[in-house]
């Protein structure tokens, strides 16, 4: 972490997207340089999964945790800003009840749900962001850690969890919109979320929490905290011997990430325009793995890398191969880990960096 080259070139380029983006977005249709709203848009939705990433690198990289389920945390981020945005569709919906969401009113609910108060104001539904992911992560660990399950078994029981809500909101009763979860959005904070100058806002929000998220983790893992999460993940008897409480560590770093992470999924959501319980699915927690393996672990900018070439290929080649795209990903990901053990961007680390 000494040699922070890779987060300086990260910082230089979210801030200069965030000056060109615009300006792009505004030229003409037919010049050469416009950068359309869709690429935009998609731009902004690769960067909340990289923040996503970053989530996953503190515990993995730094701590050794091999987490299998911060798509559940991701999910639930998700799920609070959707239950705001639905919120504010009002009687604009398409049963017109100025109260309850659409899919309440075609399952005949007769009033808003205890769980769903609140959600009509954005400082509510900014804090739950946070707050309910975290408040998972801490439970889960404080039982988790200080039980010392570590290795495999923390990585199936944090998959199990995730598994677990996945089927609890896929059900109705719930009060989450089962199968197909929230959508339908229509305004953040009053604008339209069709317009192009909120679609720029979003894609602004996503770059300013990513370069946040990533100035934030760097500085716990260079103050002592970071140095002691790196003794855990090395020799975590050894730091237990020399008197440091390692549930401790591993329970709020756990929690610090899982908040990242539901930031990253409040930020997705209005971007993309729905919030199902496929989000909750262990598989794209696996995938967020990935994106940090290919990167490089414990560097944080390496897990941005990773997240924007597998989502950009993933992209591609569903459009240019979508019957092998799957074998092409998973080549991709044996040949980084055959010639790049270190990650793609171990090319621009020396090998004693962290």
């Amino acid at each position: 972490m000494k040699d922070d080259r890779g987060g300086q070139i990260l910082l230089a380029l979210l801030a200069l997207s965030i000056v060109l983006v615009p300006i792009l977005n505004s030229l003409p249709p037919d010049s050469a340089l416009y950068l359309p709203t869709y690429t935009v848009t998609l731009i902004g939705k690769y960067l909340t999964l990289a923040l996503l990433a970053v989530a996953v690198d503190l515990v993995w990289g730094y701590l050794g945790i091999l987490t299998l389920g911060h798509g559940a945390f991701f999910a639930l981020g998700g799920y609070a800003m959707g239950m705001y945005l639905m919120r504010q569709i009002g009687d604009r919906g398409v049963y017109g009840n100025p109260e309850l969401p659409d899919f309440m009113v075609f399952l005949n609910w007769q009033e808003l749900p205890w769980f769903w108060q609140g959600f009509d104001q954005f400082w509510f539904a900014a804090i739950m962001v946070m707050l309910a992911p975290g408040v998972l992560a801490f439970v889960f660990g404080a039982l988790a850690f200080r039980s010392r399950v570590s290795g495999v078994y923390l990585s199936i029981i944090t998959q199990a969890l995730t598994f677990a809500l996945m089927l609890a909101f896929y059900r109705n009763e719930m009060g989450f919109g089962g199968n197909n979860g929230l959508t339908d959005f229509k305004d953040l904070l009053g604008f339209s979320l069709q317009s192009d100058s909120t679609r720029i806002g979003l894609f602004i929000a996503s770059a300013l929490a990513l370069a946040f998220a990533y100035l934030l983790c760097r500085y716990l893992m260079q103050s002592r905290l970071g140095r002691v999460c790196v003794a855990v993940r090395d020799a975590e008897s050894r730091a237990r011997f020399m008197g440091y409480r390692v549930e401790n560590v591993k329970l709020w770093i756990f929690t610090i990430s899982a908040m990242i992470a539901g930031v990253a999924g409040a930020l997705y959501v209005p971007q993309v325009g729905i919030i199902n319980p496929n989000e909750f699915s262990p598989l794209n927690s696996i995938e967020v793995v990935v994106w940090v393996a290919v990167g490089g672990r414990a560097t944080l900018y390496g897990a941005v890398v990773g997240a924007l070439v597998i989502n950009y290929a993933k992209s591609y080649f569903t459009a240019e191969l979508p019957d092998i795209w799957l074998f092409a990903l998973g080549g991709l990901f044996v040949l980084v880990t055959l010639l790049l053990p270190r990650g793609i961007t171990g090319l621009l680390r020396p090998k004693e960096a962290v």
